[in-house]
């Protein structure tokens, strides 16, 4: 592959169908990268492997080809990846970075805990430097943060900034039983496969300081990211996979492929006019400038 060629992924999470807000995200970033003439890989996030399954991976596939969204190669799946998240963890204690954390989960959310604005914890260091550490008790693992702003020229959001170590704290890596965690996972999976644009839903932004802040300790460059609206029901309510009537298992029933992504492009501000069109046509004439930057809402008639 040529050094330039952009690269993008789909990383979903095989745990049921994908809903509309899953379609979206994975639309525009496929629109991005191959308005680029770039490279798309797929990626199966199963880091739990309780709420996921093969077989819906194989629907996942489906789903896809059913849309007209093709990718370049697979990347493994996250489950069998836990050799290759074990060199990054240890690359980590190597620089003296990694400590264990006995907290209990409703020490982490107690009412006297630090809590950011959207009720998200901040961690305290309570065991940063923990000289008596109690028994009989796996721990999970973090990696200290530095006292730093990262900033994200976001795609879609535009400027953002973080400052882990006031606005998250040291950030767990590996859970007490030995499963990693999606931030580290997913830093080493993209850049592995040499991904330089993710595109994925506003509820992530934050992750991307904390990613970045991975990116650079394990050597990777930091990758472009566009962060898309959520798209939301005429009620105000978020669009999720609760919403079984909206998942592509009933919308295949319904309507065409063309007439899915019309409705999510019209939406989006992509189109002027809400009219059938491919994936494939809809990507000659991509503009990031386009996207609407704000939640989506859908009208669930255009839909049936």
């Amino acid at each position: 592959m040529d050094k330039m060629t952009p690269v993008g992924r789909f990383a979903p999470t095989p745990s049921g169908r994908m809903h509309l807000g899953n379609v979206f995200a994975a639309l525009i970033a496929w629109l991005s990268i191959r308005s680029k003439k770039g490279e798309m890989v797929l990626r199966m996030e199963d880091l739990d492997t309780q709420r996921t399954s093969a077989e819906f991976a194989d629907i996942l596939r489906s789903d896809l080809a059913w849309l007209g969204l093709d990718y370049d190669w697979e990347q493994h799946p996250q489950s069998q990846r836990s050799e290759v998240y074990d060199r990054y963890f240890d690359l980590m204690k190597e620089k003296g970075l990694l400590y264990p954390c006995y907290c209990t989960r409703s020490q982490l959310h107690g009412v006297n805990a630090p809590h950011l604005s959207d009720g998200t914890y901040v961690y305290p260091g309570t065991c940063r430097n923990l000289a008596d550490p109690p028994k009989n008790r796996l721990p999970s693992w973090r990696v200290r943060v530095p006292d730093r702003l990262w900033t994200v020229e976001d795609l879609v959001q535009g400027h953002y900034e973080l400052n882990l170590a006031t606005d998250c704290g040291d950030m767990v890596v590996r859970r007490a039983d030995g499963v990693y965690v999606y931030q580290l996972a997913v830093t080493v999976d993209d850049g592995e496969a040499g991904v330089t644009e993710v595109v994925r839903g506003m509820d992530l932004l934050s992750s991307a300081p904390r990613q970045m802040y991975l990116q650079e300790l394990f050597g990777f460059a930091h990758p472009v990211y566009g962060h898309v609206p959520m798209l939301m029901a005429e009620d105000g309510r978020r669009l999720s996979k609760r919403d079984r009537d909206l998942d592509l298992g009933q919308l295949r029933k319904r309507i065409t492929p063309e007439q899915l992504i019309g409705v999510l492009a019209h939406a989006a501000g992509l189109i002027d006019t809400l009219t059938p069109i491919s994936a494939e046509e809809l990507a000659r004439e991509f503009d990031w400038k386009r996207l609407r930057n704000e939640n989506i809402y859908i009208n669930h008639e255009n839909l049936y």
